[in-house]
């Protein structure tokens, strides 16, 4: 079941400011006012899904339901094809730390870290293509719904390079490319991401000309 977004306010459901940038930057053209989940102080839901599109419209419809508005969720992150996909759905898992006073309970160095290692178990010569992986969920108060996926390839690099992205973008070079997804400006990065792929396909949909 789908629906058609109109422009006005949406909410993205996320607390990552990092995400919300992305998210911001690229609906800003359609006029579309985002609000987030974090800013309106709502719960994070449980990612009980087992896939990239379950836990992103799990996401979608607990804030589509909390905040009475259409809401936009995105579920994403990478997948090492000599990891067997890994980390996958637990992408985020992988950087679970304890929580320290006044920051996060994530340490993104030390998932990339768990994932070169992982890699260096298997010797030199074990290939190091991987995805980034990115669903958008959208869910109206209704109960409509609607799901878009996209996909940014390359391989992985260490040491990690490069400040300006987050998660795991300072050990990913995309395809075709030589600097990693964290050395990239942002609206380059934009142009090729997992998550702008999976935008196009939402805009053509929801935003036909």
């Amino acid at each position: 079941m789908t629906g058609k977004l109109q422009r006005g306010s949406l909410v993205i459901a996320t607390h990552n400011k990092g995400k919300l940038r992305e998210i911001q930057a690229l609906l800003a053209p359609y006029g579309v006012e985002c609000l987030s989940a974090g800013e309106l102080g709502l719960p994070e839901p449980a990612e009980t899904g087992t896939t990239f599109a379950e836990n992103a419209l799990i996401k979608a419809r607990a804030a589509a339901e909390a905040a009475n508005l259409p809401a936009l969720a995105d579920d994403s992150g990478l997948c090492v094809a000599a990891l067997g996909g890994a980390p996958g759905v637990y992408t985020a898992d992988w950087a679970e730390a304890a929580p320290y006073e006044g920051g996060p309970g994530r340490d993104w160095y030390m998932a990339m870290g768990k994932v070169e290692g992982k890699l260096c178990e298997q010797g030199a010569d074990t290939p190091r293509d991987g995805y980034f992986a990115c669903v958008l969920a959208i869910a109206w108060p209704d109960g409509a719904s609607a799901v878009y996926e996209g996909r940014a390839h390359g391989t992985l690099t260490w040491p990690p390079r490069g400040t300006l992205g987050f998660g795991y973008d300072p050990v990913f070079v995309p395809a075709g490319g030589t600097r990693t997804f964290a050395e990239l400006d942002p609206e380059e990065k934009h142009r090729i991401s997992h998550r702008a792929d999976a935008f196009a396909k939402l805009v053509a949909e929801q935003f036909p000309e």
